[in-house]
Parts: structure tokens; C-alpha cells; sequence
């Protein structure tokens, strides 16, 4: 009889930590919903199913407690049990499958119109390039990367002179824009995520990986590495900013593009002085 009180009791005590939790997501400040609202009904019913399978074990721990002078009769098969709970399971399966599949398939379906921008990562910072005038991102490879081009931009591609580069500092993204974010590591195995964004994808060295995502908001968002990346993994943090479209491209004109940061320096030119 104690058991099955206990048992109770933690099904009744799960669902009331749930309802009075502190701990719940953070504002979301994109498109991704839907990623919420497969999350929450991936919980409810996983929830569903804890708390009928922990009350049923109280309920047979009450129902077939020893009693004196009972005998257990021995029934190994019960089809209609099996038939219901292989169909109620099959249910709970596509339920829960069902609204990832189709969040999925809205994940890794990019729209046309989305802004290509870059994600540079490398123990322990983040690093953006910004397609220019042109709209067009141009070549980089990690074999590129020195102390004079971190981002591994290729000198030679007229598409990439006109990239702004954004080094150590903050992403400064518009507002209602969809932005496809191309991911790259230099060194080891990084995540870029923003809690408040949702997407988040893996950063692969030797690949460039992407998500997609529209940001809904204003607002100062950190950036997190989610994957342990090494000692400083704790430290690598950032901060992207969605602004409007004014305060956005104000942002955009105050920065630097890869052909003004890689422009050769001319020191002591005819007529005295320096030039660059």
C-alpha cells in the first residue's frame, strides 16, 4: 500500500514541478514556432503516458498486493490487451513524429528570397561576413585562413572583394529579413545558437553546414557555442542584433569590407608622408 502511494504521489509531484516550474524558454524571436509547439505537444504526450504508466504500476502494486490465503492464476496471453496497446502506442508514435517531420521539412526548405550570410567559428570566437553591393558572398576555404584574411576569403573572387567583415564582434542582423546562415569551423566542432532564434545547427570542420531562420524582433541576443569545444568553450559567447531596417543599414555602412581590410599599406610614397 506504500508503494502505491509513493507511486502516486511522484506522478502528482511531476505534473506540479511542471506547472509551477520557474524554467521555461525564452521568448522566441524568430519564426520557428513551430519548433515550440512540437516540443510542447512532444511533452504532453510523453508526459500523458509517464503519468498512466506510473499510476497503472501503483495500481497493480494495490490491486495484486499478497494477501493470505490468495492464489495468482497464471494467464501469460491477452490478445485484446495487445491489440490495444499496440494500437494506442502506434497513435502515440505518429503523434509525436508526425509534427517533426513537417517542422523538418520546413527547416531544410530555404526560401529563395533569404540573405546568405556567414558564420565563421574558431576556438573562441565568432567571426560574420556579409555579402556586399552585390548581394553575392563570395569563395573561402579554411586553407585561405592567415593572420592577414582569418575568414579565409579567396583574393582572387571579384565577389568576395565587396564582403563585409565582421571579426570579433557583434552580428547586427534586420528585422523581418530571412537570413540563410552558412557555418564554418576553423578548428574543431563549434554550434552557433541563439536560444531566442531556436534553429541552431552543428559547425563542422571540413563542411559548411546551415539553418535558416527569420528574425521576428528587436533586440540584443547572446550567442552560444552548444557544443564543448574546448577549455574556453564557457567563454564563447557573442551578440547579434536585430534592428530595423534604418538602424540596420546605419550598422552596415560603418563596417569594412575584405578588400578595405586587405588593401596594401604604402608607406613613404613620392612627395613624403604615407598612403593607404
Amino acid at each position: 500500500m506504500t508503494v502505491a502511494i509513493v507511486l502516486v504521489l511522484v506522478a502528482l509531484g511531476s505534473i506540479v514541478f511542471h506547472v509551477l516550474s520557474p524554467w521555461w524558454w525564452t521568448p522566441i524571436a524568430s519564426n520557428w514556432g513551430y519548433i515550440d509547439q512540437t516540443l510542447i505537444v512532444t511533452f504532453w504526450i510523453t508526459g500523458v503516458v509517464f503519468t498512466a504508466v506510473v499510476v497503472f504500476m501503483a495500481y497493480c502494486v494495490f490491486r495484486f498486493r499478497h494477501r493470505e490465503g490468495a492464489k495468482a492464476a497464471y494467464e501469460p496471453e491477452s490478445r485484446k490487451l495487445e491489440l490495444w496497446l499496440t494500437g494506442i502506442t502506434a497513435v502515440g508514435v505518429a503523434a509525436m513524429l508526425a509534427p517533426g517531420l513537417i517542422v523538418w521539412s520546413q527547416f531544410v526548405t530555404v526560401p529563395d528570397e533569404a540573405t546568405e550570410i556567414e558564420v565563421v567559428a574558431q576556438q573562441w570566437q565568432w567571426n560574420y561576413r556579409l555579402p556586399g553591393e552585390d548581394g553575392i558572398l563570395g569563395k573561402s576555404s579554411n586553407k585561405l585562413v592567415s593572420y592577414d584574411n582569418p575568414l579565409g576569403v579567396d583574393p582572387d573572387d571579384v565577389n568576395g572583394q565587396d564582403d563585409v567583415i565582421v571579426e570579433a564582434d557583434a552580428l547586427h542582423l534586420p528585422i523581418d529579413r530571412p537570413v540563410k546562415v552558412l557555418l564554418r569551423s576553423i578548428d574543431v566542432l563549434h554550434d552557433f545558437y541563439v536560444p531566442e532564434f531556436r534553429a541552431k545547427m552543428d559547425m563542422v570542420p571540413g563542411m559548411v553546414t546551415h539553418f535558416w531562420f527569420t528574425p521576428t524582433r528587436t533586440g540584443e541576443f547572446e550567442v552560444l557555442c552548444a557544443e564543448l569545444c574546448g577549455v574556453g568553450h564557457g567563454y564563447m559567447r557573442g551578440a547579434v542584433f536585430v534592428d530595423s531596417e534604418q538602424d540596420y543599414q546605419a550598422w552596415l555602412a560603418s563596417q569594412q569590407t575584405f578588400a578595405e581590410i586587405s588593401g596594401p599599406v604604402k608607406i613613404g610614397a613620392a612627395g613624403g608622408g604615407a598612403a593607404r
